[in-house]
């Protein structure tokens, strides 16, 4: 996937190490976040994230990425391509900075992100909210997520 076909506000690319301060520091100030979804972020959690992946999958699907506004990273995200089937992607993460939340950001950049991923022919997107945040489950249940399911978490796909 051309990942600068993911927003046409930000510059969007794959995290990496020497991106860990960035990643941090945005993470880190999510406090509601870390409330429902313990323990607290570390630089160590955020580079095994960088590499985690579901059972059968490979880097190669997995888009660990940043949105930037020049040198400031905007919003992280963590997402599997064809999981947990071939048409459907897997959004594992989503964060924005404090400072860019509550302006409609983020939701645009949904919006966009689902446009890209039906368009390169995936059926849905679906996603995992922690049971209990408020915050969370308004932002996905505001861009057309639904409630599909149970499991130690609420599992929402794209209406």
């Amino acid at each position: 996937m051309e990942l600068s076909s993911l927003s046409s506000r930000f510059a969007v690319r794959r995290l990496c190490e020497a991106d860990l301060d960035a990643a941090f520091a945005l993470m880190r100030k999510n406090t509601v976040f870390y409330q429902y979804h313990p323990p607290l972020v570390t630089k160590e959690s955020i580079l095994s994230d960088m590499q985690a992946l579901p059972p059968r999958k490979t880097l190669a699907d997995k888009y660990y990425v940043g949105f930037w506004d020049a040198q400031t990273l905007v919003a992280v995200m963590d997402m599997i391509l064809s999981y947990p089937e071939e048409d459907i992607a897997w959004i594992g993460f989503f964060m924005m900075d404090v400072r860019y939340q509550g302006q409609g950001i983020g939701s645009k950049l949904i919006q966009e992100l689902c446009a890209r991923l039906r368009a390169s022919g995936y059926r849905t997107v679906r996603l995992g909210v922690d049971r209990g945040n408020p915050q969370s489950f308004a932002f996905w249940k505001k861009n057309h997520f639904h409630v599909i399911g149970e499991k130690g978490y609420l599992l929402m796909e794209l209406a």
